[in-house]
């Protein structure tokens, strides 16, 4: 892990007086920590645009990225299945869709992804708890967790064997073990985002709060779609 690199973006997120970061600058984090992103690329404005200098492959998502803008697609703020040559106009119209929604939106750039593939969504979080420290959390996505409450927690740093158990104690499991003709899932790839979560959490005991949601498993890999990191621990 470069613990500096993260360190610099924890830093400048204070310096800035913001408690939440941005989502380009939590991507960079997950990269460090090795937790698997989509390909993506941060733009101030539009005058930084260059479509040649996009390695990846069409169709894109854009994201706004503004420190009033938590919530993104509640104001227009995420766009999906951009081609590249529709990426110039979507995003001129996604900046005037979140200015006319929030009036007070300051606007940082724009976040250009390669847009995933389907597969099945599951969560990861953390949070230091003030009674019990640093905690991880896991469970699937949509109604499970938000309707049956589905869900698994560990104390924080926890082995591959922790995190293991963690995945297999949901009742949801079945489904990442494959059923009624989804495949199975790569269990240890989500385990191993696990630990690292919960690595990256007790060892910079300034970050709060961890949100990944989701994470998308596929029979071979994960991909962590969107990445939360709010700040307000001890700061180290």
């Amino acid at each position: 892990m470069n613990i500096e690199r993260v360190r610099e973006i924890l830093d400048r997120a204070y310096e800035e007086n913001r408690k939440t970061l941005y989502e380009y600058e939590a991507k960079e984090i997950a990269d460090i920590v090795g937790i698997p992103t989509p390909k993506h690329i941060f733009i101030e404005d539009l005058e930084s645009l260059d479509t040649d200098k996009i390695s990846f492959n069409e169709p894109y998502v854009i994201k706004i990225v503004s420190p009033q803008v938590i919530h993104k697609s509640d104001v227009g703020g995420v766009v999906v299945n951009i081609s590249r040559e529709q990426l110039e106009e979507a995003i001129k119209k996604m900046i005037d869709t979140v200015k006319s929604k929030v009036a007070n939106a300051s606007i940082k750039g724009v976040l250009i992804e390669e847009m995933a593939d389907k597969g099945v969504e599951t969560i990861v979080g953390y949070i230091r708890d003030p009674q019990f420290g640093p905690v991880v959390m896991f469970g699937l996505g949509g109604i499970f967790v938000e309707v049956y409450k589905d869900v698994s927690f560990r104390l924080a740093p926890l082995s591959m064997e922790d995190a293991l158990s963690m995945v297999k104690e949901v009742k949801a499991y079945k489904i990442l073990s494959g059923y009624r003709g989804i495949p199975p899932s790569d269990i240890n790839k989500i385990s191993d985002v696990i630990t690292r979560i919960g690595d990256l959490g007790y060892k910079f005991p300034e970050i709060r709060e961890i949100d990944i949601n989701p994470l998308v498993a596929y029979p071979d890999r994960v991909l962590a779609l969107d990445v939360r990191i709010i700040l307000g621990g001890d700061y180290g």
